[in-house]
């Protein structure tokens, strides 16, 4: 039971993560790249390539805090 809550709270936090990320960086995206950019498939796969790979690192860094501030153990 106690590695179904820590999935669930390592999800969650990558949820909140990529949120957060969007939210910061929309307007910038909508600064760098025209509508017509955004459309094509490779400017949205690189912005959300990154994205995934910012909230995976903010993720880990939160969860090895937690553990390392005896909050959460595993």
């Amino acid at each position: 039971m106690e590695k179904i809550w820590l999935a669930v709270i390592a999800a969650s936090l990558f949820l909140l993560s990529i949120f957060l990320f969007w939210r910061i960086t929309a307007r910038f995206r909508k600064k760098e790249y025209s509508e017509k950019m955004w459309k094509l498939w490779g400017t949205r796969t690189f912005y959300w390539e990154g994205a995934i790979y910012i909230s995976t690192g903010v993720t880990v860094l939160i969860m090895f805090i937690l553990k390392w501030t005896h909050v959460l153990t595993f």
